[in-house]
């Protein structure tokens, strides 16, 4: 690999090796986010995917599987187990032209790269006066829902969120997922795309790349009269059984998809409050200091008149992320979930 990068191109050049594979009408989240890989690798020569068993095993959820056949191990390539450099080297990749996407295998390990990832990925703009940008997109599978051994279920949102310098964002669906894949690795600021790992085996339609909604834009999957429902990742899957279980008893909930955790859509929550007049937030972290938090106040901050109830929050539990046949117990459930919504009609 030479030290400084290729001009981008100002198309896709139409190889064989780069052209973009067929393109189902339905993909699993996991093969959205091969495609929105592969799509960014044909359209930019300067894109590079690295990470821990990324290239020749196509990673451990197969979500890079097939890339480094097509892209060359020059541009798709493993690195050693050691999370700090994997994000140290997108920081030098980044400041000579790259643009690299280096995947952290899990969530839980994170924590030995936070010093790269905040003191470099996040600073380095702001410490050159904007003469290195850092466009580098961590790919990072996260939350729970598979019963993981320790250290492979976290859910770092909020702890991500609080730096000043990156944006962070969480799919939920495969059209998302593509979506803010391809967003994401185009943009010129770091970027944390959290990966719900739980829902790399649902299915659903994929439209072709298109023009996405900008950055900190969220979207409302469910609309309704009653209750805002706001969640990311899985817990919107959660929330959108809810708002079905509810309906059945004539309560209408709305179902807002953050989308974007950094920046976050202070404008649509708020209309989606003066709407409903309530709002629940529904996260896997624990609750003290939890995204959940900023939601709430931004909510409280936006939309207080609109408000007929306090905003309730329905998260995880003030433990360490608990592994394998506990983790049903800790997540929110549906029954917590309904209960909220109980408590701010009855309010």
């Amino acid at each position: 690999m030479t030290t400084s990068a290729p001009a981008a191109r100002g198309e896709r050049d139409g190889r064989a090796d780069g052209a973009a594979p067929a393109r189902p009408a339905v993909l699993t989240m996991q093969q959205a986010i091969n495609r929105a890989l592969a799509e960014a690798l044909a359209e930019d020569p300067r894109t590079l995917v690295f990470g821990e068993d990324v290239g020749r095993l196509g990673g451990v959820f197969r979500v890079t599987d097939g890339l480094q056949r097509r892209f060359g191990e020059d541009r798709v390539f493993d690195t050693p187990l050691a999370e700090s450099g994997i994000v140290g080297l997108a920081v030098g990749l980044a400041m000579n032209g790259w643009r690299p996407v280096p995947e952290l295998q899990f969530d839980g390990f994170a924590y030995p790269a936070v010093d790269q990832i905040v003191n470099q990925v996040a600073r380095m703009h702001y410490r050159t006066r904007g003469a290195a940008p850092m466009p580098v997109t961590l790919r990072v599978p996260s939350f729970g829902g598979i019963r993981a051994p320790e250290h492979h279920g976290e859910s770092l949102e909020a702890l991500f969120a609080h730096v000043p310098g990156l944006k962070v964002c969480a799919p939920s669906s495969p059209a998302e997922a593509h979506q803010l894949l391809l967003q994401s690795v185009r943009a010129d600021d770091p970027v944390v795309y959290l990966e719900p790992k739980a829902r790399y085996w649902e299915r659903g339609p994929v439209p072709d790349d298109g023009p996405a909604p900008p950055v900190g834009t969220s979207r409302v999957v469910r609309p309704g009269r009653h209750a805002t429902l706001v969640a990311w990742g899985a817990m919107v899957h959660r929330c959108l059984q809810v708002a079905r279980l509810a309906a059945e008893d004539g309560v209408e909930l709305e179902v807002v998809d953050l989308r974007w955790l950094k920046p976050i859509d202070a404008d649509g929550l708020a209309a989606s409050v003066a709407r409903t007049r309530r709002a629940v937030v529904v996260h896997e972290a624990p609750l003290t200091a939890g995204l959940g938090a900023e939601v709430a106040a931004l909510v409280q901050e936006r939309a207080f008149r609109s408000l007929a109830a306090p905003v309730q929050r329905v998260t995880g539990f003030d433990v360490p992320y608990p592994a394998g046949p506990l983790e049903p117990k800790y997540l929110p459930t549906v029954d917590r979930v309904l209960l909220a919504v109980q408590r701010v009609l009855e309010f």
